[in-house]
């Protein structure tokens, strides 16, 4: 494997590890454990004296070419991959915290995300608190002597807020905390975190990286020492193992994966502009578009837009049902980055257990729909627009 390699050579060729039959397809390792020639081998393969694989729990070769073909991408030294992109999030920032540990984390996070630095975490002694990511000034504010994570997401959910992750991991390095980014909206291919100094990556492999609504996953990313000294023992005796099929499923996603964001993310930008200037639409939000409240930011640390459009509709609620039930190429789903243009709702949906307050404060409002731009022809998605939107009242 090439390090000179370019994204979409890597994502067909990364990790690749062949059997004995040279199988041009990457073999599918569906076994629960492994067997030893001899007692001497098995007990060197666990006192780590050799290499080797000893329980799908802890790895398999499937899951190890999907870990490596993903570090190529993210310019990561290690990775484990989880069972769906929550136990990325809960084992990245669960696995570094013990009771009396400080969190700071924006407010704007996917609904289970703020659930589990909000809620869950504070369950076992360790404290919380919820900043408005764009301003560095609330993040420097929030820093205790006990902080020891700075989580967050950019672009955010649903309202593709940006933040400043060069700034905010200056911060972190200040106080010796790390910096774990969801970097699921951007895509690896548009933002490097682990380049604009964060600590570690965490990505929902079932978004675009699997695009194709077939299966779960998520990956962490960092370097090794990381790995080896927070994530490796959770890992391993907690399980949020992913499955060797899923894995298998999600390398045949990332060899398609620049194409489709390609093709997502121009039909994305297409309709942003055609929405923005809809009598029906109250606001658009794309961070492609040089209106985006953060374009500064998003030109220094993005090399892409996004798949993702975060339409406000003037009618409320009511439009925002009524454009939905309209559309006929583009699907109601709370899912994302797949082939398919999905819509959603996120008032009703993936941020319902939000107080109206909280929601008021992300910017989510009951006229907000959150459109992921599938692989069909931009043109007819833009049909489909115009037709839905012309059945809309407001």
């Amino acid at each position: 494997m090439s390090n000179k390699w370019r994204p979409a050579t890597q994502l067909v060729h990364g990790g690749t590890q062949r059997s004995q039959h040279g199988e041009t397809s990457e073999a599918i390792f569906l076994t629960q454990g492994f067997v030893y020639d001899t007692a001497e081998a098995a007990e060197a393969r666990f006192k780590g004296e050799t290499d080797g694989f000893i329980y799908a729990r802890y790895g398999s070769p499937t899951n190890d070419m999907f870990e490596k073909r993903m570090c190529a991408l993210e310019g990561a030294e290690d990775a484990r991959a989880t069972a769906s992109g929550m136990a990325a999030v809960s084992s990245a920032i669960l696995c570094q915290v013990k009771a009396g540990d400080h969190i700071v984390a924006a407010r704007a996070l996917f609904g289970s995300c703020r659930w589990v630095v909000d809620t869950l975490a504070p369950k076992y002694g360790i404290e919380c608190t919820l900043v408005d990511g764009r301003d560095l000034a609330n993040w420097e504010k929030a820093i205790r002597p006990n902080t020891k994570v700075f989580f967050l997401e950019s672009p955010t959910n649903p309202t593709l807020e940006v933040i400043d992750i060069a700034g905010v991991a200056k911060l972190a390095n200040q106080v010796g905390a790390k910096l774990v980014v969801d970097n699921v909206f951007a895509t690896p291919l548009f933002q490097k975190p682990l380049e604009l100094g964060a600590h570690v990556v965490i990505y929902s492999a079932t978004k675009h990286i699997d695009g194709q609504g077939r299966c779960l996953g998520g990956i962490v990313l960092s370097d090794k020492q990381w790995i080896d000294e927070n994530l490796h023992d959770y890992f391993r005796h907690t399980g949020p193992a992913m499955s060797p099929f899923n894995a298998w499923t999600l390398l045949k996603g990332l060899e398609t994966l620049p194409l489709r964001v390609k093709q997502q993310t121009e039909s994305a930008a297409r309709i942003a502009d055609f929405l923005a200037d809809h009598k029906e639409i109250a606001k658009v939000i794309y961070p492609g578009r040089k209106d985006h409240p953060q374009a500064d930011i998003i030109a220094k640390q993005m090399s892409g837009g996004s798949t993702l459009v975060a339409i406000e509709l003037k009618g409320g609620k009511e439009a925002a049902f009524q454009l939905q039930n309209a559309l006929q190429v583009v699907k109601i789903s709370n899912n994302l980055g797949d082939a398919k243009s999905l819509i959603t709702h996120p008032a009703t949906t993936t941020h319902k257990n939000l107080t109206d307050e909280a929601r008021a404060e992300l910017g989510i409002s009951a006229g907000t729909v959150r459109l992921s731009a599938g692989i069909e022809d931009t043109d007819d998605l833009l049909a489909d627009f115009e037709q839905a939107l012309s059945r809309v009242s407001a």
